[in-house]
C-alpha cells in the first residue's frame, strides 16, 4: 500500500486537489436554474474536477526509460 501510493502521488494529488476545487466552484459559482450537468450537483461537480485534476497532474509525470 505505502508503495502504491509513493508511486502514485501526483495522480493522488491532482485527484485531491481537483475534487476540492470542484466543491468550491459548485459552491462560489454553481448553477441556479439546476440545468447544468456539472454544476448543479456537487457530486457530479467533484468528480468532473478530480479526473481534470488527475489528468492535469499526470502531464508532469516523468516517464521510465527502459
Amino acid at each position: 500500500m505505502k508503495h502504491l501510493l509513493l508511486h502514485h502521488k501526483l495522480s493522488i494529488a491532482g485527484i485531491i486537489l481537483g475534487g476540492v476545487f470542484g466543491f468550491f466552484y459548485w459552491k462560489f459559482v454553481g448553477c441556479s436554474s439546476g440545468a447544468c450537468i456539472i454544476s448543479s450537483k456537487p457530486f457530479n461537480s467533484i468528480v468532473y474536477f478530480s479526473f481534470l485534476g488527475y489528468l492535469t497532474f499526470n502531464i508532469f509525470k516523468k516517464k521510465k526509460v527502459s
